[in-house]
């Protein structure tokens, strides 16, 4: 319940922030990808200044998790390797305990 009051305390005040950015950055943007001749319309992108605004930012938080997901595959390579082990210990400690129940009913009762 408090994570969700949390959120709603971020995440209303945020959203409505996104909003006033968007309304107020209404103006049409030119972005030139020729470096040598930023007037040549072939490569350039007329849209919003809010659009890219949050193409950036989605771009940074794709390249930020790729990185991360990235980063951490060692940790996930050893968790497989601990997971495939823990389940041959089990099965060798299943054999074990089936093997003792075996012995302990063949055993002579005093």
């Amino acid at each position: 319940m408090a994570k969700k009051i949390v959120n709603l305390l971020v995440l209303i005040p945020l959203g409505v922030i996104l909003i006033v950015f968007c309304v107020a950055n209404r103006q049409a943007a030119t972005v030139a990808f020729n470096p040598f001749r930023p007037e040549d319309q072939v490569l350039a992108v007329h849209a919003p200044l809010f659009v890219f605004l949050f193409v950036a930012l989605i771009l940074g938080m794709l390249i930020g998790a790729a990185a991360t997901w990235f980063s951490q595959g060692r940790h996930r390579k050893r968790a497989r390797t601990e997971a495939r082990e823990a389940i041959r210990w089990q099965a060798e400690a299943d054999r074990h305990r089936s093997r003792a129940e075996q012995i302990a009913g063949h055993l002579p009762s005093k």
